[in-house]
């Protein structure tokens, strides 16, 4: 899950990144509205965390704009102000929840999960190709019953696979997908988690075809399972 944090306060900004990037969410981060919407425009993100008080377009703006132009992903509005009018004002703008400052850090991450659950059933359930299983609530993976022990960016890059089954993935897409769009790595790196993980898939006994590579275009999950 791709989660875009909007945050002027550089030391919030820092704390939050640390917070959900432990919790395997990868995160983008913008300092003022305009940056955010610049973003926004490139990448699709599964939720947008804003504080309203920001710098060149604020978060109500932001909201309005995301949704007139058709941006229809979850919104979660952070505030220091605690009224009833100020809520509304946020709720009114597109946003689906709203929390205010200093708010608890476990309560924020039950509301994110609450709200990529909702018209996201599937990232809840479990994902299956073969004898392959792989949990996104519980981070867990196994084949044939027996449980892999994977990195997080191992971790992403099959579920990625398992999401979009015969579709190729190039490793660009990959890149784009579970890395920070501030400091992605090169391809070649892809290119190394796929050898690991196609080495742990072996030694769990999978397939040695599993994960397919379509020569100059990218992976995709092999036609030999369903």
């Amino acid at each position: 899950m791709r989660i875009l944090l909007v945050e002027d306060d550089n030391h919030l900004a820092a704390s939050l990144l640390e917070a959900l990037t432990a919790q395997h969410y990868t995160v983008d981060v913008a300092y003022d509205g305009e940056m955010a919407w610049q973003q926004i425009t490139i990448l699709p993100y599964d939720l947008t965390l804003m504080d309203v008080t920001l710098p060149q377009l604020n978060g109500l703006a932001l909201c309005q704009r995301m949704r007139s132009h058709g941006v229809d992903s979850p919104v979660l509005m952070l505030t220091a102000r605690d009224t009833s009018s100020d809520k509304v004002a946020g709720l009114d703008a597109g946003a689906d929840a709203y929390m205010v400052k200093p708010f608890d850090l476990d309560e924020l991450i039950a509301q994110i999960r609450a709200l990529l659950r909702r018209g996201q059933t599937s990232a809840a359930t479990t994902l299956t190709w073969d004898a392959l299983q792989l949990n996104p609530a519980t981070y867990e993976v196994s084949y044939q019953n027996t449980p892999m022990r994977l990195t997080p960016k191992e971790f992403a890059i099959l579920e990625l696979l398992m999401r979009h089954g015969r579709r190729v993935l190039s490793r660009h897409f990959i890149l784009e997908s579970i890395w920070r769009l501030e400091d992605p790595p090169g391809e070649e790196t892809v290119k190394a988690h796929l050898k690991a993980l196609r080495q742990k898939l072996r030694k769990a006994r999978a397939p040695k075809n599993l994960i397919e590579t379509v020569h100059g275009l990218g992976y995709r999950l092999a036609n030999t399972v369903n």
